[in-house]
């Protein structure tokens, strides 16, 4: 452990859509991340962190803001956050740095803040409101491509990089970028020459794509996995039986489209064959491979250049990825794999080598950052500050599970809306997964329970098993009086007094 400043350099890697299973340092079967291990060692790794929600932008929204879905209302990709909500850039900034993207964030701004005409209404990849940008790469990767032109690409006009050989085909073929011209390496490079400018401590929010679709990359990480490597899928037999699960499983299925995950396919994901599923997931292991590789890269240049021992680090993904699992790539609904994501923060005020594993939530990571700069969040908060398990400790009355949120309405087109003969405010999801069982309730639709200790693939629901009636009316339950306790209370913890407002921010 070091003497480390009051206000230490912050630094926030988010890789996007990475599994909580996919790290060495917790014996997956295959996959080897040497440098996000050596972290760990250094820091304090949570086992069973979990997104609030999916996709990126609501799962974002709890990252930033602390505040569970039903909070920040955060629903789909293009849902605006609401301007009055506080979040991590506009607390660091409160703090005297001046918080700096390289990536993205996926934000919707508030439209009620915005001229009708105003260009940002039409893009939920706008950054969040606090954050100065260095190195902005909206999913076009315009700037990206322009970085490889300049690199001796000179015909890289198009994301058509991203289909080596036969487009549309699966294939652990290498693009024609290297691995040193990933979009990972991109971003890289220009926090580290961002980086030696600075002459004070400083907030820096790396935003990597990878290992989000489409699935490639360059050697040597595109043939470091055979198809067949790692653990075994967590599946029915067929995608048919798999359908059979709940409705909401059939119609996921039925909408899960190939052109997401393979750029310039066609067709749906389950009409792959197991093969094409099986090379796909050993080039997504590569891709993990790929951004460690580049953490590394950033860990040697702080220390190289003197700054490690004043830097604090906060490594998590926004949400998971399915990977063939249940016949599906991509994350949403309410399977395990989309929400488990990997978190470590490494201080450099505190001794390190913790495995926590206590349920933790992205909404932790909020009043986390708060409490380590001494800065209060302006108004509510879902999540709490981790500090105690960085020093060893387990807070009295810590949460017994995890909880997350998948709103599956689609206002533009209602396409789940007309499926399900359902309104936009019923198409929604929130499961609370505890030791033992998952207990997933729809506004609209049949629940699902799940046994874990005799079923952890997920495959048999057991919410209308006789024998489980007990568990499900207490899991119920437990998920009826966490929403009760986790209302807004910005205001409800003001009360007017002949003295003026009283404020009692809500403890545990």
């Amino acid at each position: 452990m070091s003497d480390a400043p009051a206000r230490p350099n912050i630094l926030l890697l988010t890789a996007d859509q990475w599994r909580g299973d996919c790290l060495s340092v917790l014996g997956h079967a295959c996959v080897r991340t040497p440098n996000i291990d050596a972290l760990a060692a250094a820091g304090t790794l949570f086992a069973r962190h979990y997104a609030g929600a999916a996709p990126c932008s609501p799962a974002r929204a709890s990252l930033y803001t602390g505040l569970y879905q039903m909070n920040h209302r955060v629903c789909r990709n293009g849902s605006p956050l609401d301007d009055r909500f506080d979040n991590l850039a506009r607390l660091a900034r409160r703090a005297g740095y001046d918080p700096t993207l390289f990536g993205y964030t996926d934000v919707s701004l508030d439209p009620r803040r915005l001229a009708p005409g105003d260009p940002h209404l039409t893009t939920y990849e706008q950054v969040l409101p606090g954050f100065s940008v260095r190195e902005l790469l909206p999913e076009h990767e315009k700037p990206w491509l322009s970085w490889l032109r300049a690199r001796s690409h000179a015909d890289t006009t198009s994301r058509d990089i991203h289909a080596p050989g036969t487009k549309g085909v699966v294939s652990r073929q290498a693009p024609l970028y290297s691995a040193e011209e990933t979009q990972t390496a991109y971003l890289t490079d220009s926090f580290l020459r961002w980086r030696s400018e600075q002459e004070a401590p400083w907030f820096a929010h790396l935003s990597f794509l990878r290992p989000h679709p489409p699935f490639v990359v360059p050697a040597p990480y595109n043939t470091m996995f055979e198809p067949g490597d790692g653990p075994p899928f967590a599946r029915a037999a067929s995608a048919a039986a798999e359908a059979e699960l709940h409705p909401f499983a059939a119609w996921q299925i039925a909408q899960n489209r190939q052109s997401g995950f393979v750029h310039g396919a066609e067709g749906l994901v389950r009409d792959w064959s197991e093969e094409e599923i099986a090379t796909l997931r050993a080039v997504y292991y590569g891709m993990i491979a790929e951004v460690d590789a580049q953490i590394g890269r950033i860990v040697a240049a702080l220390k190289a250049a003197g700054e490690w021992d004043r830097t604090l680090v906060v490594f998590c993904s926004d949400h998971g990825e399915m990977a063939g699992d249940h016949w599906l790539f991509g994350k949403g609904g309410f399977f395990e794999a989309s929400y488990h994501i990997p978190l470590l923060i490494r201080d450099p005020a505190e001794a390190g080598g913790h495995i926590v594993r206590r349920f933790t939530s992205a909404a932790d990571i909020m009043p986390t950052l708060a409490e380590r700069l001494g800065e209060s969040p302006l108004g509510h908060q879902d999540g709490r500050s981790l500090r105690p398990f960085l020093k060893g400790r387990t807070p009295a009355n810590w949460r017994e599970a995890a909880f997350w949120e998948f709103d599956f309405r689609d206002i533009a087109e209602g396409t789940a809306e007309a499926h399900f003969g359902l309104p936009s405010h019923r198409c929604n999801l929130a499961a609370l997964r505890d030791e033992h069982f998952k207990y997933v309730h729809f506004a609209g639709l049949p629940p699902l329970l799940f046994d874990l200790s005799r079923d952890p693939q997920e495959r048999e629901n057991r919410a209308e098993d006789p024998a489980y009636a007990t568990v499900r009316l207490r899991h119920a339950e437990a998920l009826a009086a966490l929403r009760a306790a986790h209302p807004d209370q910005t205001l409800a913890d003001t009360v007017l007094t002949e003295a003026g407002p009283v404020t009692r921010r809500g403890g545990w």
